[in-house]
């Protein structure tokens, strides 16, 4: 995935048919709050696919679209897309690197998703290689052709740009500190595969990943995948290194983890080989076959029903884990994303209530997204509507609880005109757009909009921790202190419903859906990518079906 110098345009007006400035949005901060608490409670067992809490999500789900008088949208008039899925687990064993051993879950992480009864790597040569990046367009190469069959690849976490400094081959060629999607942990493990390596592992820091290691470990030992013809094209064991124990491992290699750091920012630099210490790992590994579900609804357009409006949030968690400090052992993801599939029900609600629209609107709820946007995935392999006809896809992935904010965030700024769409929306409120402030965290790349991005539809996605809102009460110190705290929650226990929570500015940032989604499924448009964005090219290739 490429991604190019990002190009502006003049915002565009929004068709007769949009929201005026004075109508008031229909989402009901009450009724979100309810859903989340819903959601969130104990009976849903952290809604982890494959498990009791699927089934228990899936169908209290189903029974609020019935409930509205929305129809089926999944395939053959069904309200749910299959998923089929393997769930693996790692279990106690033994991980060292030559005499240094390892300890799962503090200094190393790792899992796999191939469909085993263990994991088994005796003595296998170690190769660092850089950021892990092939970007021919861009005339970098990190493997220079080294052979990885049989070898663990060792990462570094995010692109090239991202720390380089001036003087660096690598400044300005991978957008700055702007992740590209060759710096998420997607791209590395699949580039791992690709390139024959055993194993691959990726050094963990704060900054590059934009998550602390408490999120690289909440998973406990557990991985997901969506079931594959060919299992082998998946790497065979995969996961993280501590910083502090990647120092000590290059150490024992007589390689210094900073001086190879700077080296891997240059356009010569070639994997090296960590002489001395070998990997090995001895692991037990459960894998049970899931079919998991996407849930699906639809309200048919007028006049133009074969071209959709997507709404889109995932209703996965991440289930039960390792108890904190409190006992508690459920982590029941309220925020994320309970809370935006409370605002896909929302919007639901909304457009059921109000008079047809044009265009049709589909309300998708995707499972595994926790765990690689395995039901968008699956959705974006098998569309249930031409992904040519799908106008856009508006995606929320965690909304801010701390009350109404003067602005709202943007992720992914520069792909495509549905931005000024949204500008446009938040003018109606009296708001402002917000660039994310941390590009370097590659958000655009890690929520279920991206499955269909990749394949062309226009996307937009609304995700709080992008940055800290300015919040009509304390401004952005006080918004920079609900980021602070959620992020001690990402992915643990404590997302949990709170009746303190203010989601006046959460229903806001769900009303510009509406107001951008009632514009698109009466107007006859089709947004466009800018063209700097890497998806541009993709959507032309299908303008014939727009026609």
């Amino acid at each position: 995935m490429t991604r190019f110098p990002l190009i502006a345009l003049p915002a565009i007006a929004l068709s007769a048919v949009a929201l005026s400035a004075a109508a008031p949005d229909p989402i009901s901060p009450a009724r979100l709050s309810a859903d989340v608490k819903t959601l969130a409670s104990d009976a849903f067992e952290g809604r982890a696919p494959g498990t009791p809490g699927e089934a228990k999500t899936v169908d209290w789900l189903v029974a609020q679209f019935k409930a509205m008088g929305l129809q089926p949208g999944g395939p053959d008039g069904q309200w749910t897309q299959a998923v089929p899925l393997i769930r693996t687990r790692i279990g106690q064993g033994t991980i060292r690197a030559g005499a240094m051993p390892l300890v799962q879950g503090q200094d190393i992480y790792v899992s796999t998703v191939r469909p085993v009864d263990r994991v088994a790597i005796q003595d296998a040569p170690m190769v660092f290689v850089g950021y892990g990046v092939d970007a021919p367009e861009r005339g970098w190469d990190d493997f220079k052709g080294v052979d990885l069959k049989g070898k663990v690849a060792v990462f570094l976490v995010n692109d090239p740009d991202f720390e380089a400094v001036a003087g660096d081959d690598a400044k300005g060629r991978f957008g700055d500190r702007r992740m590209t999607y060759y710096g998420r942990w997607t791209y590395k493990f699949e580039e791992a595969a690709r390139q024959g390596a055993i194993a691959a592992l990726i050094v963990h820091d704060t900054p590059g990943a934009g998550y602390g290691w408490a999120t690289v470990t909440a998973p406990a030992g557990e991985n997901y995948d969506i079931v594959r013809a060919d299992p082998s094209s998946r790497v065979g064991l995969q996961g993280w290194l501590s910083g502090e124990a990647a120092a000590k491992l290059f150490a024992t290699a007589g390689l210094n983890l900073a001086e190879q750091r700077k080296a891997a920012r240059r356009a010569d630099f070639s994997p090296v080989e960590l002489k001395g210490p070998r990997f090995s790992a001895d692991l037990p590994v459960t894998t049970v076959r899931a079919e998991s579900r996407n849930v699906l609804a639809r309200l048919p357009g007028k006049t133009r029903p074969d071209e959709v409006v997507m709404f889109g949030a995932h209703w996965d968690a991440y289930g039960k884990g390792a108890p904190d400090a409190q006992g508690r052992t459920i982590r029941p993801g309220a925020n994320d994303d309970g809370l935006g599939v409370a605002g896909v029900l929302e919007l639901a609600r909304a457009f059921k209530a109000a008079p047809r629209t044009d265009r049709s609107l589909v309300f998708a709820l995707w499972t595994g997204e926790e765990r690689g946007l395995l039901g968008s995935e699956t959705y974006a392999e098998k569309p249930v509507y031409p992904l040519a006809r799908t106008v856009a896809n508006l995606t929320l992935d965690i909304l801010q609880t701390a009350g109404p904010a003067k602005d709202v965030m943007l992720v992914g700024d520069g792909q495509n005109d549905l931005e000024d769409r949204l500008r446009t929306a938040a003018a109606a409120q009296g708001r402002v757009v917000t660039p994310e402030a941390l590009p370097e965290r590659g958000l655009f790349y890690r929520a279920d909009h991206f499955s269909v991005a990749r394949r062309g539809v226009p996307t937009l996605l609304l995700m709080a921790i992008s940055g800290a809102p300015d919040l009509v009460a304390g401004g952005r110190p006080a918004g920079q202190q609900w980021l602070d705290g959620y992020m001690r929650c990402y992915h643990q226990t404590c997302d949990a419903w709170d009746a303190k929570w203010d989601l006046r500015g959460a229903a806001a940032d769900v009303g510009l859906f509406y107001r951008m989604g009632r514009d698109l499924a009466d107007g006859h448009d089709w947004p466009e990518w800018r063209d700097g964005s890497e998806f541009k090219a993709i959507r032309a290739e299908t303008a014939r079906a727009r026609r």
